[in-house]
């Protein structure tokens, strides 16, 4: 395995994060025998959303540089698009969320897992705050 393969798995939970979040890529190499990204996120949400990811694999990241702008034009509504169409738009399904209901009720109907809300919450930060705070009414993304 190659120095750039090694260094894509070891982050590649930040760089599915980057996919799956509308992250506009401009650099995604090694340098300096770092992995080097470089591009712009929708928003300081998903950019701390990458950095979480980047520390939790890594906390001292030190063979990764990471240099994330933020661009308010590449928003959501570009981001859902890319990602229904990056997913083949079969693997996304809605839930419409009805009185009584938790994110944890919710996994547990769709994942069998109620352990699995925190995957419904990272859909739909665009809409949500906190897990915690869901309203009859709203409609969730669900991921597969």
């Amino acid at each position: 395995m190659d120095r750039f393969d090694e260094l894509k798995a070891k982050y590649h939970a930040a760089l599915d994060t980057i996919q799956r979040e509308g992250v506009k890529l401009t650099h995604l190499h090694v340098q300096d025998n770092k992995l080097f990204i470089q591009g712009a996120a929708p928003s300081q949400e998903v950019k701390n959303d990458v950095w979480n990811q980047i520390k939790a694999a890594d906390a001292t990241y030190s063979d990764l540089t990471c240099d994330l702008t933020i661009d308010p034009s590449l928003a959501r509504p570009q981001a859902k698009a890319a990602a229904a169409t990056a997913g083949g738009g079969s693997t996304q399904r809605t839930y419409r969320v009805q009185a009584g209901d938790t994110l944890s009720k919710i996994a547990k109907e769709m994942y069998g897992n109620a352990n699995d809300y925190n995957r419904i919450f990272e859909a739909n930060r665009d809409k949500l705050q906190s897990p915690d705070k869901i309203q009859p009414g709203q409609e969730l993304v669900i991921p597969a």
